[in-house]
């Protein structure tokens, strides 16, 4: 078993440096190169600030010291990172004319990238049941989501997410590689790599669709179940501004779930097709580009706590320059 293990990692060792990926990304549109960059330019740039703005908002805000903001300062974090590991390589390969990553860096992308698509998934679940516990049990919220509670919800998130990542890329690396590949997307993603793979990835695809496909149900029903039980509560409030109030907080978390899953679900229903690889970038975009910057818009948007902080942030830094 020792010997197998050596003998794959040094096959492994000899691709790394033998092997190389070309990104084709958006390459058939020559005229949009341009036009592309400066749009995912602004995107990323409103995605760094608007994820590391959320990130110093709720830390400095003492009000922002609760479960429900602890969650969504490690949701702006994996979005942050997940962003990271996705655009300047995007940005990079719409402006020069080399479009080649390298073996160890393709693995290394889908592997960081496998670790915040999971994390995000299981965050917005924990972020469920907390809204659930605000909702159903007000009075033992500060008891049931004690800092220790949260602080081993979002350990527990992480471990799942690298233990995934780790079994994706073990049986990824198991597949042989011939030469150039040309990666037919902007993202070393598993579907894209396993079609350019000279051997049989009969086994990577089954163990990272069984694999996604318990961590989309399990999610899901987490979130769905939560969110019953919610509307529950709700419905059985006397006054309607109690109704408003509990709506209200789950409005923000409810939008970015839609987007989040829907567009995952849009992705499974696509057919592994070459005349669906358009389909599967413009998608890839929204989930991987997009949605890191939606979920601090919707989150501050309709928040009015983020929304002072802000605005006294503001007021203070222009009382300084006055």
């Amino acid at each position: 078993m020792r010997h197998s293990n050596a003998s794959l990692f040094r096959t492994q060792e000899n691709q790394t440096s033998r092997f190389t990926f070309i990104l084709l990304g958006f390459s058939e549109y020559p005229d949009l190169q341009v036009p592309l960059f400066l749009v995912f330019l602004a995107i990323y740039t409103v995605t760094v600030l608007g994820n590391l703005g959320m990130i110093a908002i709720i830390k400095i805000n003492p009000k922002l010291h609760t479960p429900m903001y602890f969650f969504l300062s490690h949701l702006s974090f994996v979005d942050f990172c997940y962003s990271t590991v996705v655009t300047p390589k995007l940005l990079e390969n719409l402006v020069v004319a080399d479009r080649t990553i390298s073996f160890t860096g393709c693995i290394m992308q889908f592997f960081f990238a496998c670790i915040f698509v999971v994390t995000e998934t299981f965050m917005l679940a924990v972020m469920a049941y907390d809204r659930f516990v605000a909702v159903c049990n007000p009075l033992l919220y500060a008891v049931a989501m004690s800092q220790k509670l949260c602080s081993m919800l979002v350990a527990v998130v992480y471990t799942w997410s690298i233990v995934c990542s780790l079994t994706y890329t073990y049986f990824l690396l198991t597949l042989s590689f011939c030469g150039t590949n040309f990666i037919n997307n902007f993202v070393c993603e598993h579907a894209a790599i396993v079609a350019v793979s000279c051997s049989d990835p009969y086994i990577s695809q089954k163990i990272i669709l069984v694999s996604a496909t318990f961590n989309e149900i399990s999610s899901l029903m987490i979130i769905l179940t939560s969110y019953v039980f919610i509307f529950i509560t709700v419905m059985k409030m006397h006054s309607t501004g109690g109704r408003q109030k509990a709506f209200s907080t789950c409005a923000s978390h409810l939008t970015a779930i839609t987007i989040f899953h829907g567009t995952i679900l849009f992705l499974y229903c696509v057919p592994n097709s070459k005349s669906s690889w358009l389909t599967v970038k413009v998608a890839s975009v929204f989930y991987t580009v997009i949605i890191p910057m939606l979920n601090p818009l919707i989150y501050s948007l309709r928040n009015k706590d983020v929304k002072e902080t802000v605005r006294k942030l503001i007021s203070c830094t222009l009382c300084h320059k006055i």
